[in-house]
């Protein structure tokens, strides 16, 4: 069951990380990408873009955006055939879609939402505008058969992932778990380091990438990041 899956990169644009934050002596221009999954009983689509966050964060970020119905469109999708979102978190850059699906479920931690309704987190207008309709999951979730919600904390406290079993393996939709792939990378050996036995001091991980690790995954996918992760041995297929 849950095989006849397929996911499909949509490119909403980019903005530009300061330098400040960025880890060195240059901004650094990242993407901005969302997934589209196709399943037997609907599409679903992962996170939706670039909000506008008000013109401080405008002038911080500089982002560009390609429009989300754009997006959908060269794939060959409007917004009325998405059945379902899932947002990875609520950061302004993941939910700037979100009010035009209005009426479609919008699942989410619920923690990320209590956490987004206090104010101070997120532009809230993307969070509740008119027609909003929240699905909170409490932890990890099977959504359609083959579809898999996990917990990835780190990013934020309600940061998760989409993990989906195709016929040729199982994609994991990591949106922010990581910022790179690389980072994903360097954790996943720090893992096999410390299950192998490997002396200490070893790098830390993040205590989840043991359940990803349960469903053997054949790619990740990632928010910020063009790169895939796939794992040694793989032939780049």
């Amino acid at each position: 069951m849950g095989k006849n899956s397929a996911v499909r990169r949509l490119d909403l644009g980019y903005f530009v990380r300061p330098a400040s934050e960025a880890g060195g002596p240059h901004p650094r221009v990242e993407p901005v990408l969302a997934y589209l999954v196709r399943h037997d009983s609907g599409l679903i689509l992962f996170d939706t873009g670039m909000g506008d966050a008000g013109r401080e964060t405008e002038a911080h970020y500089r982002p560009y955006r390609r429009a989300l119905p754009a997006a959908l469109s060269a794939s060959g999708v409007t917004l009325d055939d998405i059945s379902m979102v899932v947002n990875c978190h609520l950061h302004f850059d993941h939910i700037g879609g979100n009010p035009l699906l209005g009426g479609k479920p919008i699942l989410v931690q619920d923690v990320e939402l209590s956490t987004a309704r206090r104010g101070g987190y997120t532009a809230e207008e993307l969070v509740d505008f008119p027609g909003a309709t929240y699905e909170v999951v409490d932890g990890e979730a099977e959504i359609r058969p083959g579809i898999r919600i996990v917990p990835t904390p780190g990013h934020t406290q309600g940061h998760q992932s989409l993990v989906v079993r195709q016929s040729d393996g199982t994609v994991v939709l990591a949106g922010q778990a990581h910022d790179f792939a690389s980072h994903f990378a360097s954790e996943q050996l720090a893992r096999h380091a410390a299950l192998h036995g490997a002396e200490q001091p070893l790098p830390p991980y993040r205590p989840w990438l043991d359940r990803l690790a349960d469903f053997d995954p054949r790619r990740v996918l990632f928010a910020h990041d063009c790169s895939v992760w796939e794992p040694p041995g793989t032939g780049g297929r």
